[in-house]
């Protein structure tokens, strides 16, 4: 019977999801999201030292400096995670290009073009006459006036989670002209002396006017709001992701494909990363400005209080080996997996045991992020822990993570322990017939 699964998981389900994982369109979002991470991971921690005063004795000087400093140690965030679909954008355009066999750099810059056009540059208003002469018999408000900007300024909003959706589709768009300019010889050609960089620069001019014109008469001539548009389009889909339906089918798809070999994370998040992004850029904002945090399931929530030392919650199962094992090879196997699963790396484990086909450890495999998934939903939504609000470096310990991906919520170190055990005591029954069965092994060599 198990064997049957197997051959259907291989032969229908294998190759099309690794097909569908490569896919030159989704790996491009999946390479332009991936690129921002270091932004996000490093922007997350000026987040989290910002509001470090909200789980420190007032009184110490410490608190009193970040506090009194606040504003300016948010303002690398605001820069940079805060508005990561400027960056992210570049990277899918260049993906793509790329896939294409076309000139990266120049997909990475028409995709950036494509996307900036469809935010509208809005006036800064001038203080009226009745303002104007208010300050002229006040030197406050005359000097408040002279200080205040002039011109145009850009909707950061559009720029972060809220222009995700439009920036793939603007580097999509972006791309694709580039690619059927280059393709159909409808391009400025130099001789062959003149060299490659500037070759390239006459050869993105046409594909620049098309991008430049269509869009811009698009959002800036006739007056179409896109993003609003796409916003009312998307919201349905992003409100979906965050339910506890959704965290149940992201968890068990994913997991259920690792167990037949296929990297199931890289399937689930290629789809679903664009929305977990979308999901912690709102967190965070809420978070900076000091309101309520709207959503539980962004990727931090899965990172932290599901996967705990890596997919299929693992860190249970390396526990048992190197503390209950009996058989020599699970002890060995608990010595070399322990170390890495503490870091979120799970490999040794996955491949060692190995649970990829292994009937003994599926099971479990399944069962611990699930509930390690419905547990945390329901300790977040009812205000027990924080909800995720920064992405910490994937690699830390999970109490270490879980801490600083909730703002500095202490509570939320207790939860990851919490969660730990209970994987341990998931996995405890099928690593016992494991172990069993490793040691009959061994005893009959």
């Amino acid at each position: 019977m198990f064997d049957k699964i197997t051959e259907f998981m291989d032969t229908k389900l294998s190759t099309p999801m690794a097909k569908l994982a490569e896919q030159r369109h989704l790996r491009a979002i999946r390479d332009g999201i991936i690129a921002t991470l270091p932004i996000i991971v490093v922007a997350s921690m000026f987040l989290v030292i910002a509001f470090l005063p909200n789980s420190m004795p007032k009184d110490w000087g410490i608190t009193q400096f970040i506090q009194a400093n606040q504003a300016k140690i948010l303002l690398p965030y605001r820069v940079s995670m805060y508005i990561m679909t400027l960056y992210a954008v570049f990277g899918i355009g260049f993906s793509l290009a790329s896939s294409y066999d076309l000139d990266g750099l120049s997909g990475g810059i028409l995709a950036e073009l494509a996307y900036l056009l469809t935010i509208i540059p809005k006036a800064i208003p001038a203080a009226s006459a009745e303002v104007k002469a208010l300050a002229d018999s006040s030197e406050p408000l005359k000097n408040y006036l002279s200080s205040l900007p002039s011109g145009f300024v850009l909707p950061m909003s559009n720029l972060g989670s809220a222009g995700m959706f439009i920036g793939i589709l603007s580097a999509f768009i972006a791309v694709e002209i580039y690619r059927f300019t280059q393709k159909s010889g409808f391009k400025i050609s130099m001789p062959p002396q003149v060299p490659a960089s500037v070759a390239r620069s006459f050869e993105a001019l046409t594909p620049t006017v098309i991008v430049l014109l269509l869009v811009s008469t698009v959002t800036m001539f006739i007056g179409i709001d896109v993003h609003k548009i796409v916003g009312s389009i998307v919201a349905p889909l992003v409100q979906a992701t965050d339910s506890i339906f959704s965290v149940i089918v992201v968890i068990f798809l994913s997991q259920f494909f690792w167990s037949f070999g296929i990297h199931g994370w890289s399937i689930v998040g290629s789809l679903a990363r664009p929305l977990w992004l979308v999901l912690l850029e709102e967190n965070t904002s809420a978070f900076a400005s000091g309101s309520a945090i709207p959503n539980i399931a962004a990727e931090p929530f899965y990172q932290w209080f599901v996967m705990i030392g890596g997919s299929g919650a693992t860190i249970g199962l390396a526990i048992l080996l190197i503390w209950r094992s009996k058989s020599a090879y699970g002890k060995s196997l608990g010595k070399t997996a322990f170390i890495p699963a503490v870091c979120n790396i799970n490999e040794p484990l996955i491949f060692g045991t190995p649970i990829v086909l292994n009937p003994q450890l599926i099971i479990p495999f399944i069962l611990a992020p699930l509930a390690n998934g419905i547990v945390t939903w329901i300790a977040m939504s009812a205000g027990l822990v924080n909800k995720v609000v920064a992405s910490a470096p994937w690699t830390l310990p999970g109490p270490i993570g879980a801490f600083l991906a909730t703002g500095s919520d202490w509570r939320a170190i207790v939860l990851n322990v919490v969660l730990i055990v209970l994987s341990i005591l998931i996995y405890y029954p099928f690593f016992t017939m494991y172990d069993k069965s490793l040691l009959a092994q061994e005893q009959e060599q």
